[in-house]
C-alpha cells in the first residue's frame, strides 16, 4: 500500500483556514479592496483642498452695504444680506457661521453673533473682525508673510495611512480570530476538532498564523497604493514597519481570542467586539490626534491597545524613528499580547 503523504496538524489547519478565506468573496473585498477605497476617498477629500469658505449674514441696516463690500473683498467669505429672524434661524441650523450687525455712531461698532463652541464660527469672527478693522482705517504695525506647509510627511494623508493600517490590524484580528472562533463553536466544529488527535495549541496557532498570512499582503497593498497615488512614504525602516505590523497583528489576534473565549452566540461576540473596538475607533487616534481630548482622559487613551501601535507606526513612517525610540510603545503592545493570550488560553471554551 502506498504511504500517504502526511503534514503536521498546524500546516493542515492553517491551509484549511486560508482556503475558507479565499472562498469568501465578501471577505476578500473587505480585507483588500475596501481599505483602498477608503484611502482613495479620504486622500482625495483632504488632498490640496481649499479652506472652507466662511458663511456670514449681514443684517439689513444703513451700513449693510459697506459691511458687505468689506467682507466680499476677501475670497474666503460667502456673504448675504438678511433680516435678523432669518439670519438667526440659519445660524441655528448651521447654514451660516456668523451674523454681523453694524451699530451707528461716531466710532464704527460691529456686533458678531456666532457659536463659540464651533471652530468655524470663531475663525469667521476673527477673519471678519480683521477685515472690518482694516476697512475702518487700522494699519498693521508689522508685516506678515504666509508660507504653506505641504511637504511629504506633514499632510493629513500621511497622518491617516498609519491610522488605517492600525485599524485594519485591529479589525482583522478581532474578526478573523474572534468571530471565526465563535462561529466554529456555534457550528460544533470546535467540539469535533477537540476530538481529533491534535494539540489544541496547533488549532489556535493556525487561526493566528492564517491571519498573519493575509495581514502582510493587506498592509503591503495599502502602503504601495498610498505611495503610488499620494506619494506617502516611510521615513524609517521598512523592516521596523513590518515588525510593528506583525506585533500589532499578534496583539489583536490575542484580543480577538480573549473576546471569543466564552461567547456562545453571534450576537454576544458582536456586542463584545464592538464594546472593545469602539473606544479605540474613537480615542486611539485613527483619524485625528488624541491630543484633542481632555488631559484628564489622556492616560486612559494611551493605555488602549491600538494607541501605542499607532504612535509607533507614525514615529517610524513620519519621523524615521528606530526601535529604540518606539521601545515604550512596543513594551505596551507586547504586554497586551501576553496578557490577552494568557487569559484566553486559560479560559477558552471548546463547547
Amino acid at each position: 500500500m502506498m504511504a500517504a503523504r502526511r503534514f503536521s496538524p498546524l500546516v493542515e489547519l492553517t491551509l484549511a483556514r486560508c482556503r475558507e478565506f479565499i472562498r469568501e468573496p465578501d471577505a476578500i473585498f473587505w480585507v483588500y479592496v475596501f481599505p483602498l477605497f477608503l484611502v482613495l476617498a479620504l486622500g482625495i477629500a483632504f488632498r490640496d483642498s481649499p479652506v472652507e469658505k466662511f458663511r456670514a449674514a449681514v443684517l439689513n441696516d444703513p451700513s449693510a452695504e459697506a459691511t458687505l463690500a468689506a467682507l466680499e473683498a476677501d475670497s474666503r467669505f460667502a456673504v448675504e444680506a438678511s433680516d435678523e429672524p432669518t439670519a438667526r434661524s440659519r445660524l441655528r441650523m448651521g447654514r451660516i457661521d456668523l451674523i454681523v450687525a453694524a451699530r451707528p455712531g461716531e466710532r464704527p461698532t460691529y456686533v458678531f453673533l456666532f457659536d463659540p463652541t464651533r471652530a468655524q464660527g470663531v475663525l469667521a469672527r476673527d477673519a471678519a473682525d480683521d477685515l472690518l478693522q482694516r476697512a475702518a482705517g487700522r494699519r498693521d504695525a508689522a508685516e506678515r508673510i504666509d508660507q504653506a506647509f505641504d511637504e511629504p510627511g506633514g499632510r493629513y494623508i500621511d497622518f491617516l495611512i498609519p491610522g488605517l493600517i492600525g485599524m485594519g490590524l485591529m479589525g482583522g484580528g478581532m474578526w478573523g480570530v474572534g468571530f471565526a472562533s465563535v462561529d466554529m463553536r456555534i457550528r460544533k466544529l470546535l467540539k469535533r476538532y477537540r476530538a481529533t488527535p491534535m494539540r489544541r495549541s496547533d488549532f489556535l496557532a493556525s487561526l493566528i498564523l492564517s491571519r498573519l498570512l493575509f495581514t502582510l499582503p493587506e498592509v503591503s497593498l495599502l502602503v504601495l497604493f498610498s505611495s503610488w497615488l499620494f506619494g506617502v512614504g516611510c521615513a524609517g525602516s521598512y523592516a521596523a514597519l513590518a515588525g510593528l505590523v506583525v506585533l500589532g497583528a499578534l496583539q489583536f489576534a490575542g484580543l480577538g481570542l480573549l473576546v471569543a473565549m466564552r461567547a456562545q452566540t453571534i450576537e454576544t461576540v458582536m456586542g463584545l467586539m464592538n464594546a472593545v473596538m469602539m473606544p479605540m475607533w474613537i480615542g486611539s487616534g485613527i483619524f485625528f490626534s488624541i491630543e484633542r481630548f481632555p488631559e484628564a482622559v489622556q492616560p486612559f487613551l494611551h493605555a488602549l491597545p491600538l494607541t501605542p501601535l499607532l504612535i509607533a507606526l507614525r514615529q517610524v513612517m513620519l519621523e524615521g524613528a528606530g526601535w529604540a525610540a518606539v521601545a515604550p510603545q512596543v513594551a505596551l503592545i507586547v504586554g497586551w499580547t501576553v496578557l490577552s493570550f494568557a487569559v484566553a488560553l486559560r479560559w477558552f471554551r471548546w463547547t
